[in-house]
Formats: C-alpha cells, structure tokens, sequence
C-alpha cells in the first residue's frame, strides 16, 4: 500500500515573524495507526514513530519562541482500542518520561501532563509526578501532555470540585466568572490556546480542550504525525499569521 501523502521535504518552510508566533500550540496528533498500516507495520510502530516527530516540534517551538505546547497524546477513548495497543502506548509513556528527562532539562523544558491521571498505574503515575516535579522551574517552554484526557470529563470533574467549594461556602455564586472555572480546570495556569493544529487529514476536535479553545485558530493537514516536521509546524503558524483575530468583534484583538 502505498503512502498518499506527501512527503515531508516537499514542504517549504515560509518565513515567520517571531514577534507573532502563537503563545500556546495545542496539537491533534492523528495518523500514527495509518502511517504504520501504510508500511506494513503495527500500530505501536507508528506510535514510536510518533514519538520521534515529538522530539522534532519541541525543538522547533522552542526556535520559533512558542511558550507553550500541548499535545493530545491519549484520551478518554483511547482505553477502547485494542488492549495491546493501550499497552503499549503506557509502556511508550513511561519509556519517554526516562529517556527524555536529561534533554528536557537540558532544553529547559517544563513538563506537565492533563488529564485524569488516578486510573494510571501506580508506578507510571509516580514517574509523571517526578518528572513534573524536577522540571517545574525549567523556563523555556512549557511541554503539557493530555492524557487520559477528555474535554467534557474535565468540565464535568471542575464543575463537581466547583460544586463543593460553592457548597462548603469558600467560593460564592455571585464571584463565579471564566477565571474561576479555569482554576478548576486540568489546564488550570496556561494561556487558552492561540492555534490548534490537527494532523492527519481529519476535520474535527475530538473532545479536545473543549472549554479552552473557544476562540483559538484551527488548522488541519493532511500529514501524518510521524512524519509532522518544522516545515508543516511553520506552515501552519505562517497561516495564523495571515489571519485577523476578532474574538468576537470587528477589529483585530
């Protein structure tokens, strides 16, 4: 079977002004299970290819001086796929928290991770906290990983701790306003996203930050995440970049 895309060095990178780079890039990353069956590989093997283009933007969004990356990496639905896949996505997880902590470190790279992380094995959940916490004050860039995340669990998990703290008398109805639902929220001190970027040839959002992006730019492409490079990551800032941000009114924010 032969691949449909092109390939990546077909993609010119355009030039870009760094004062208007987009804050946060958040990315759907689609198309690892159909990069692999294009090859005649497993699904985990498009996966681990996956892992590789995500060493590649960290380092392109740290050039291009993005201070924030989120990435869909697994979400609420990911558990109905094919329980060896689930495996070894886990063991993809906990594989990368190792091998990547020195080159975060040494890139100064924050990481951070969103999403329910109470179902995660003891053990890979002890690994995600120890990297949170031996990066915390890394101040290049924020990498903020969605797993085991879904947009609507996350609304409904804030509006429940919300709930209590209404009920419990700390916080009342009347002081209740966007900022404080986000405190609530698994995103809870990151900017809203200014441009969302699905790969994969797919045109939805798929229960992705649901309540952060209600004015972010979105941009689909056809490429495949394994193959996503710095080129198809300029081209798609260069398009936020010819576009004029209303958030609702007639001028430009």
């Amino acid at each position: 079977m032969s691949d449909p895309q092109p390939s990546p060095q077909s993609v010119i990178a355009p030039a870009l002004d760094l004062a208007r780079v987009p804050s946060h890039i958040a990315i759907i990353m689609d198309g690892n299970g159909r990069w692999a069956a294009a090859r005649g590989l497993p699904r985990a093997a498009g996966h681990r290819a996956g892992l590789e283009a995500v060493r590649r933007i960290i380092e392109a969004c740290r050039e291009y001086r993005v201070r924030v990356l989120t990435l869909y990496a697994f979400s609420t639905e990911n558990w109905r796929r094919p329980p060896d896949e689930v495996e070894a996505l886990m063991r993809l997880l906990g594989e990368a928290l190792v091998d990547e902590l020195e080159d975060l470190m040494e890139a100064g790279v924050q990481f951070r991770m969103s999403g329910d992380l109470d179902t995660l094995e003891p053990a890979l959940r002890k690994q995600v906290e120890q990297v949170v916490a031996v990066t915390h004050d890394n101040p290049n860039l924020v990498l903020n990983v969605a797993y085991n995340y879904g947009g609507r669990a996350e609304i409904i998990d804030a509006v429940r701790r919300l709930g209590r703290d209404l009920a419990s008398g700390h916080i009342i109805p009347q002081a209740v306003d966007e900022a404080v639902v986000g405190r609530y929220l698994y995103t809870a001190g990151l900017p809203d996203p200014d441009l969302l970027i699905r790969t994969g040839g797919e045109q939805r959002v798929s229960n992705f930050l649901l309540w952060q992006i209600a004015y972010t730019e979105l941009y689909f492409c056809e490429v495949y995440w394994p193959d996503f490079d710095k080129p198809h990551l300029a081209a798609a800032i260069a398009e936020y970049q010819h576009r004029r941000r209303r958030f609702g009114g007639i001028e430009d924010a």
